[in-house]
């Protein structure tokens, strides 16, 4: 049996260093194009909607420069006499803004999708930092165990019993504090990271500890052991690629939180500053004239989020269910 398996993964060997580089990739999208987790997907309609959906937001805030008619960052291009247009279906709306105007007379779509930008970057980085952070001590937890285990593992207990918008605000005041004004602003983008990337580690670091305390007593790992592997190595080569899994769909998940929390910082008025507002910096100065009649400043933002979060959400549970052996 072992001599037909090595002759298999030989031949595998050779036909694969006989393609060249396109047809690795033919290749590769086939074998994707057949596996269960792609078959899971289109199967799916919700999952292909919210799938869809994020792309569109995504590609529609990352291409914001080219596909909005003002740069709401640049105060120069705003006029105070163009505050509190209506949307264009409405009495007084005009097509130089489709969705209205603020207070400021910053186009709401153009803001909507350069405030994207940030609450999307602001997500993303805190969750690579979050998981990076997390599942390089959860390795170091389930693999090492013993003291080093219980230190790690013990401050994750007392975090994880504080909510993370707490800790995020904790991290985003101190911080606040030691800075001057003027420096914290140019650098609230990274503290916002940093702050929430402090506050999400924990799911990680527990996920990867279970995962590596059951990896670390199987035969391949002992292996490693005995021909002189060093410890580092078999966790990063060995053990990591195959604790992965559970990591990417709470990333998912992650990724979704990251970007309700930093819009609840910035809806609190400690988060982004004003001159370069996210989706929660939008919210925050729409309620403001919520009752006064321009429900639409509060409304487009907010629905914008809503679906944003929904979306991700959506896309996480099915990739929980997909990479989920007892239920194929």
């Amino acid at each position: 049996m072992w001599s037909t398996r090595a002759c298999e993964s030989s031949a595998k060997s050779g036909r694969d260093s006989e393609m060249t580089p396109l047809e690795r990739v033919r290749d590769s999208a086939d074998r994707l194009l057949d596996s269960d987790v792609y078959y899971s997907f289109r199967s799916s309609r919700v999952t292909v909607v919210a799938a869809a959906i994020t792309a569109v937001l995504f590609l529609a805030a990352l291409f914001a420069p080219w596909i909005t008619p003002q740069n709401p960052f640049d105060p120069g291009s705003l006029n105070l006499l163009d505050a509190f247009t209506p949307p264009v279906w409405a009495d007084g709306g005009s097509w130089k803004f489709i969705l209205g105007t603020d207070d400021q007379g910053r186009d709401l779509y153009s803001a909507i999708l350069y405030g994207s930008r940030v609450s999307l970057f602001v997500g993303f980085a805190s969750v690579t930092f979050a998981m990076i952070l997390g599942v390089g001590l959860g390795l170091l937890a389930g693999y090492m165990g013993g003291a080093v285990d219980s230190i790690i593992m013990r401050v994750a207990d007392v975090q994880i019993s504080f909510p993370a918008i707490l800790i995020a605000l904790l991290i985003n005041g101190v911080l606040r504090g030691i800075l001057p004004r003027e420096q914290f602003n140019d650098v609230a983008v990274f503290v916002l990271v940093l702050s929430i990337g402090l506050a999400s580690w924990v799911q990680f670091a527990r996920t990867v500890r279970g995962s590596t305390m059951v990896e670390k007593n199987k035969e391949y790992v002992q292996a490693a052991r005995v021909i002189g592997r060093h410890p580092v190595s078999i966790m990063v080569r060995h053990v990591l690629p195959n604790v992965m899994g559970p990591v990417l769909v709470i990333g998912t998940i992650g990724l979704a939180v990251a970007i309700l929390t930093e819009a609840t910082l910035s809806f609190l008025g400690v988060g982004v500053p004003s001159t370069q507002p996210s989706l929660g910096t939008l919210i925050n100065i729409g309620q403001n004239f919520l009752f006064s009649g321009e429900w639409w400043i509060v409304i487009f933002p907010g629905a914008t989020l809503a679906l944003l979060v929904l979306a991700v959400n959506l896309l996480g549970d099915w990739l929980r269910d997909a990479l989920n052996p007892k239920l194929r």
